[in-house]
């Protein structure tokens, strides 16, 4: 029976190349001398430190605008709320989300099942696996969830006949 497996994946690759970038990005521009902003990666994410909230903002542009260019989908990066880290610094770090969660996982088989596609989907860990007898079903089903948007960023991978 044909099948294939949504999942939420980021190269990690992709990611390090963007942050790396982005910090000689900001080592190079004139409107960052002086100010110590960093771009780092954290066990947690990416984190990124500066003078003021607003050169965090900047820098936080940088980096969005480097992954970006890269392919890496705005959807996996989750910024956190701007704190102050002691001094003047400020401190920001984003969250990067991979994986389909079960609250996410549930809202697609529902959206499949809603649909009245001759397919079924079911929850595999932190992936959904969709599978139906005709090959044309699973490109619908395809079709379908790339117009709803699940705030993720989404990948159909693993596609068997």
């Amino acid at each position: 029976m044909p099948s294939f497996d949504v999942v939420s994946k980021i190269d990690q690759h992709e990611v390090d190349n963007a942050r790396n970038q982005a910090s000689k990005e900001i080592a190079q521009r004139y409107d960052f001398k002086g100010t110590d902003t960093t771009v780092e990666q954290t066990e947690e994410g990416i984190v990124i430190r500066s003078n003021s909230e607003g050169r965090l903002d900047a820098a936080r542009d940088v980096l969005e605008s480097k992954m970006v260019r890269r392919q890496v989908s705005l959807k996996s990066l989750d910024p956190q709320q701007a704190q102050q880290a002691g001094g003047q610094m400020w401190r920001q770090l984003i969250k990067l989300k991979e994986g389909v969660s079960k609250e996410k996982a549930k809202e697609i088989v529902k959206a499949i099942k809603d649909s009245k596609l001759k397919v079924q989907a079911s929850i595999q860990g932190d992936s959904v696996r969709v599978s139906g007898k005709k090959r044309d079903d699973l490109q619908s089903a395809i079709a379908l969830l790339k117009e709803q948007d699940f705030d993720l960023p989404l990948q159909y991978v693993n596609f068997r006949d």
